[in-house]
């Protein structure tokens, strides 16, 4: 089999040696041009010399997203000049500062490698037309395509999000094969598909979507590829790490292949920070050991997910991880019970004539528990059904989250459409408590 680059058909026994002469070299490049890494091993006792392979990585720190932060904002954690420099990408922060990342001309170069790689890998080629609706600017979404597409050799079409009606007529009047957005927003074209009458689904090209920026369940990944009559594969990437292009799933659509030979993936246990036993979910831990601008040791995701250690039927040497469950800072602890959205999303997709738009909405009445809400659009003919069906249906959406989460919840079923559509990240939680 025929893959982008050579290192995806490395043996284990090849990975872990590269791993182990690139992480060296990473870990005496922090340690000498970054006074953060310098005094955190410092601290710990370590010294670039103690790490001979990847073995060592458990004796080197953490590194938190408030680190990035918090050190001689915006550029007190990168590691190269600020000559070397030639891109700068950030992301909101709750705390008003941005997370700042940058890159330098071989750091742009690997992330067009991997963004290369994960759309080959959902069966992209040299003669497709990339239809790009991710979010360009600051965001590391739009330009990671960008750049990946024309290191394929592809042809990106930068549509950039918004638009939907002009979005549907570029992918009718250019030929666009390969759709690379939120999975929200390409359920929301859909849904403008059937609402333009001059465009039909006939006229559309499109063969595989590349889909990531938000959690996403198998119930959506069906609805996606039912709609459009393609492959919908899954894309993992954070700014702090490279941007999108971390891992990808291939067309089996089992897990997502992590590009270790740029970065090296751990499961840690969240509350004690040690590693948990192989196959096991847990915190996904990263660190890059090819970055140049701002490398980072062992990288807390905040991502809950596990690695897959048995080999892919593709034939890649590549680690896999499980689609990511959830996040151990925007899971919801409902009268003592943890509750990530992406369970909630896989309960409530069983049942036949519910819509993938769906808001939790979490309230607590003044010296009262938390309540749970789910609101959960239907589709025209359910909701056109008499008042007893769909209340219960209600009933036993209810029932059934509380048998799967054991959490009481209140669900309500909503007209089609009443529920606000994204064009970038869905808002799936409303969180009204006043915590």
């Amino acid at each position: 089999m025929n893959y982008y680059s050579a290192e995806e058909s490395y043996s284990r026994e090849q990975l872990k040696a590269l791993q182990s002469e690139r992480l060296v070299k990473t870990v005496e490049r922090v340690y000498n041009n970054n006074k953060f890494y310098k005094k955190k091993m410092d601290d710990l006792g370590v010294k670039p010399s103690d790490i001979k392979s990847v073995d060592d990585i458990v004796r080197l720190p953490f590194t938190y997203k408030t680190d990035l932060r918090d050190n001689d904002y915006p550029y007190g954690m990168f590691s190269a000049p600020q000559k070397d420099v030639v891109r700068i990408h950030a992301s909101s922060g709750t705390t008003g500062k941005m997370t700042v990342v940058g890159y330098t001309k071989n750091d742009i170069d690997v992330w067009a490698t991997v963004m290369a790689r994960s759309i080959a890998m959902a069966g992209g080629t040299p003669g497709d037309m990339i239809h790009n609706a991710y979010g360009y600017g600051l965001f590391t979404g739009g330009l990671g395509v960008h750049y990946g597409a024309e290191k394929l050799g592809a042809t990106v079409i930068p549509v950039s999000g918004g638009n939907s009606q002009r979005q549907l007529k570029i992918m009718k009047d250019f030929g666009s094969t390969i759709l690379t957005c939120t999975p929200s927003y390409a359920l929301n074209l859909a849904e403008t598909l059937k609402e333009t009458p001059e465009i039909s689904r006939k006229d559309i090209k499109l063969k595989a979507g590349i889909f990531g920026a938000e959690p996403w369940s198998e119930n959506m990944r069906k609805e996606i590829e039912d709609a459009w009559g393609i492959d919908a594969v899954d894309i993992y990437g954070l700014s702090e790490i490279i941007g999108p292009g971390v891992a990808n799933e291939c067309l089996q659509k089992h897990g997502l292949h992590v590009y270790e030979d740029h970065f090296i993936p751990e499961i840690i246990n969240p509350e004690t920070g040690e590693p948990v036993k192989p196959g096991e979910k847990g915190e996904l831990v990263f660190t890059t050991i090819t970055k140049e601008a701002i490398p980072l040791l062992r990288y807390r995701t905040r991502d809950i997910t596990r690695l897959i250690p048995e080999p892919c039927k593709c034939g890649r040497g590549l680690v896999r991880m499980e689609r990511v469950s959830g996040r151990t800072d925007d899971m919801l602890i409902i009268r003592g019970v943890n509750v990530f959205p992406s369970e909630i999303e896989m309960v409530i997709m069983k049942f036949k004539g519910v819509e993938p738009h769906y808001q939790i909405i979490v309230d607590r009445p003044e010296h009262g528990m938390d309540r749970l809400e789910v609101q959960v659009e239907v589709n025209e003919k359910m909701f056109s059904d008499e008042i007893k069906v769909l209340e219960q249906t209600e009933k036993d959406i209810a029932h059934e989250i509380h048998s799967v989460l054991g959490v009481s919840v209140k669900v309500k079923l909503m007209e089609p459409k009443t529920i606000a559509r994204s064009e970038g990240k869905a808002k799936r939680i409303i969180d009204k408590r006043n915590l």
